[in-house]
């Protein structure tokens, strides 16, 4: 059964594609099969007696015609030819009868066939042909075509067309399209040929899945197609080879930036080893600078309306650098064609191109944007400096001048650019610079400078332009104002805050004195609690205002961070409330801080209020703390912090953040976002302030809807040895709790008030007390009583004589005495008024009974 398919599918494509020179016999099943398919399965009948057959017909036809009976026969058999006849046009006419031979399928497709350039053959998988075209024959010879192994007959004499043609029936065995090319030697007066063999598999349908698997083999002779293609190789050699005999550079620049080719000239010219170019990569800014790149680029595109070069200083490999002018234009994908020209004055004295090219020299490696502009107002020339000061490319040859300069600027800015450029056109000097601004968000600033060239109506160059770059100048104007404005109300809020604290030192004083004799029981007890606490209140927002003009008295102590954040993290919790995430990652092993673990600890407060305040809806904050060594600081882009080691505390949230113009108010005191009575607006100066009194840097970073950071900077402390850090555990566990004592007490104090209940505080615990009001007073009491005074507290500014003056004094006649200084400004204010290893004791003001109470007992026991 299988035999007998396999035999119809054979029988099916010979029939559809036998040609005259079929590779395969023919057989007489075969001839059978055809005049079955022709005839429809009928034998051919004989012509004999078809034509006998018509004669008698004929004869018959005339016998009637002519008998006398047969009238109206032949009326009858016209009516009927004639209606055959009409029907006929009718049928010719709508298409459905058509005049002339049926044109077989069969033939039409092995007419193509035979009209193909290239050899077809189908075979079986086992490599059996089936049918091949005439083109084949001619491929492979006449001879060759009548065999039945044709193509492994052509290419058994080469080994290597051999094994191509192994590869291809392995191929085909595997039903996987294959493709080789194999050279043909020359034989039998045929020349040395190179033919494209390809095989892929087909299938015929119809038949069993296995039966109906053909292969479909295409030969082509390619030996022209090659030949043109070696020619045009060598013709490009050739060309190439011309390009690098040129006395000129030349390069292809590609629309990325990569240099594709360069000749030999250039090569040379600029030390390059022509083997390293594909391991480097080279691109156009490796040669010349980003603003160069540019340059040329701007050029290239003026190329056909100006056809001006770019004269640069190419660096080379070694460190020198060779003077090039560069012309380029664009190609049709982009890309870069770039001729350079070297440029080398004679040493010769009087060589005309000296100067011009020590010209080109200065004007393209100025540190300053210059440019020249036409009496059309164009720019007809940039240096580099200038190309890279106009950061959007818009500084092209050919462009208006003012476009280029005022493209994102305001109405205001390119009307005075327009107007300063008329001017200098038509020969007005303006010594007055033009401030701008560019880039997509006007963050630069330029400074613009503008003088004629000529009066000449026909001068190509009409004008100049000199462009400096003022960002960096306009942001230390802009910080300097800023730090004058802090400075200055720093110091107002510093001397109000020192006015202020004698008046709550003798507020709270008095308060206290008041409560030691009212219990609290009596009536009036709850209103001096009161009044003692609206006392300690004010002075927490003095307190506020000194830490802002960085005024305030700070105990500083070694400190690590990561424990001091996770003492606070309870309190913050709090603080923040449940709908926000608190977050705190903690580096490893960090560095100790000196500084007031009290107001460090209020810095982090402060700016977690504020993060909660920026999320009502919940979010995320993340306290982070890191070192930072000194070559991390190094890489800052942070303007004014000095170089060293830090310790980075980092607050981020997930809020609203804050527009630019809020940023830039953010630490001014009494500045505030929120509602009335939801804040005083000193958190941040606060934050500020004590930062900056430690040594430290803060940076806001924000962005609206994304959020906002603070980092923190605190200078990095390196402890004498660890006795240093015991002793400062120590002293916290020994402080005095019982406050009472002996001894005799000079209390040196100019405000009345404050005085007066220093001395009742002191008496009541125990002491005698001697009171002075100025500092002569109090030396003319240290004579009297010599050396019966234990301690003495004295103000620190006062008329007269200051409080360093008056231990200056003391010490004369007594070095041991012990003295406690109190203020309303912190003693950094005034120890460089004393000598560098004087002892003393501080008190910062305001201050209560029992504060007042421990200094005094703690100073006397030692």
């Amino acid at each position: 059964m299988q035999a007998s398919e396999a035999a119809a599918a054979e029988n099916q494509i010979a029939f559809a594609f036998m040609s005259d020179s079929d590779i395969r016999p023919p057989q007489p099943g075969m001839a059978r099969a055809q005049a079955q398919a022709v005839n429809g399965g009928a034998q051919e009948p004989g012509i004999v007696p078809i034509v006998a057959a018509a004669l008698a017909a004929g004869a018959l036809v005339l016998a009637l015609v002519a008998s006398p009976a047969g009238e109206p026969l032949l009326l009858t058999v016209m009516a009927v030819l004639a209606m055959l006849g009409l029907f006929a046009v009718f049928g010719y006419v709508a298409g459905h009868i058509r005049i002339g031979e049926r044109v077989r399928d069969d033939d039409l497709i092995r007419a193509f066939a035979n009209s193909l350039d290239d050899g077809l053959i189908v075979t079986r998988r086992d490599g059996r042909p089936l049918y091949a075209n005439k083109t084949l024959a001619d491929l492979v010879g006449v001879t060759a075509a009548g065999e039945v192994n044709a193509l492994e007959t052509l290419f058994a004499g080469d080994p290597k067309a051999a094994a191509a043609y192994f590869r291809l029936e392995r191929a085909a065995s595997r039903r996987e399209p294959w493709r080789e090319e194999i050279e043909i030697a020359a034989a039998a007066g045929r020349p040395a040929r190179l033919l494209r063999v390809s095989q892929r598999p087909c299938y015929v349908p119809g038949h069993d899945r296995e039966l109906g698997q053909m292969v479909l083999w295409t030969i082509s002779d390619v030996t022209a197609e090659r030949a043109r293609q070696a020619s045009a190789v060598e013709t490009l050699e050739a060309t190439l080879e011309r390009m690098d005999s040129v006395p000129a550079g030349l390069m292809e620049v590609d629309s990325r930036g990569v240099v594709r080719r360069l000749n030999a000239t250039l090569l040379r010219w600029l030390g390059i080893e022509p083997q390293s170019l594909s391991d480097r990569g080279l691109k156009i800014t490796d040669i010349v600078a980003p603003e160069g790149a540019e340059l040329i680029a701007n050029a290239a595109a003026a190329f056909y309306t100006h056809g001006q070069g770019v004269d640069l200083d190419v660096k080379l490999d070694k460190g020198a650098s060779v003077p090039l002018r560069f012309f380029a234009r664009r190609d049709n994908q982009g890309g870069l064609l770039i001729a350079a020209f070297r440029r080398e004055a004679s040493a010769a004295d009087g060589d005309p191109g000296a100067a011009e090219i020590r010209f080109a020299r200065f004007f393209q490696s100025a540190p300053f944007g210059i440019a020249t502009v036409g009496a059309d107002g164009r720019l007809m020339s940039t240096n580099a400096a200038f190309a890279r000061m106009i950061p959007d490319g818009s500084a092209a040859i050919g462009a208006p001048a003012v476009a280029a300069l005022c493209k994102f600027g305001d109405t205001e800015m390119t009307a005075s650019v327009e107007t300063a450029i008329k001017q200098a056109i038509a020969g007005t000097v303006s010594p007055t610079p033009i401030e701008i601004t560019v880039g997509s968000q006007n963050e630069f600033s330029r400074r613009l400078y503008l003088a004629p060239l000529t009066q000449a109506k026909d001068a190509r160059e009409a004008a100049i332009l000199y462009l400096i770059d003022a960002t960096e100048q306009k942001a230390l104007e802009a910080k300097f104002a800023q730090s004058s404005k802090m400075e200055a109300v720093g110091k107002l809020a510093g001397g109000i805050a020192h006015d202020f604290n004698n008046v709550l030192t003798a507020i709270i004083g008095f308060s206290d004195l008041l409560l030691q004799t009212h219990r609290p029981t009596d009536p009036a007890h709850k209103d001096i609690m009161n009044i003692r606490s609206s006392a300690t209140r004010a002075a927490g927002l003095v307190a506020k205002l000194l830490a802002f003009s960085r005024r305030q008295t700070l105990q500083t102590e070694p400190l690590q961070l990561g424990e001091v954040l996770g003492d606070l993290a309870p309190l913050l919790k709090r603080s923040i409330g449940e709908t926000i995430d608190l977050k705190m990652p903690s580096g490893r092993d960090l560095w100790y801080v000196k500084t007031d673990r009290t107001q460090f600890e209020q810095v982090v407060i402060n700016l977690a209020v504020n993060a909660r305040d920026a999320m009502p809806e919940g979010g995320t904050l993340s306290i982070t703390t890191r070192n930072v060594t000194e070559r991390d600081s190094q890489r800052l882009a942070h303007h004014g912090m000095s170089v060293g080691e830090y310790v980075l505390i980092e607050v981020s949230d997930t809020g609203s953040g804050m527009p630019p113009e809020v940023m830039a108010k953010i630490f001014e005191p009494f500045f505030t976002t929120k509602g009335v009575g939801k804040g005083t607006g000193l958190g941040l100066s606060t934050v500020y302030g004590i930062v900056k009194q430690t040594g430290g840097f803060i940076y806001p970073e924000s962005t609206p809807g994304h959020g906002t950071t603070f980092r923190v900077y605190l200078p990095r402390y390196l402890p004498d040895n660890e006795d240093e850090l015991v002793a400062q555990k120590t002293a916290k566990k020994e402080r005095p709790q019982d406050l009472t004592g002996s001894g005799r007490v000079l209390l040196v104090e100019d405000e009345d008030v404050v005085r007066s209940f220093a001395v009742r505080a002191l008496k009541r615990q125990g002491y005698e007390v001697l009171e002075a009001s100025t500092g002569v007073e109090a030396l003319e009491l240290m004579e009297q009583h010599e050396d019966q005074i234990d301690l003495v507290v004295s103000d620190v500014v006062m008329p007269e004589m200051d409080g360093p003056t008056l231990l200056k004094e003391l010490r004369k006649k007594n070095p041991h005495l012990k003295i406690i200084f109190v203020s309303g400004y912190p003693h950094e204010a005034f120890e460089t008024s004393l000598d560098k290893n004087e002892q003393f004791a501080f008190l910062p003001k305001p201050f209560s009974l029992p504060q007042l109470a421990a200094k005094v007992k703690e100073q006397l026991a030692r």
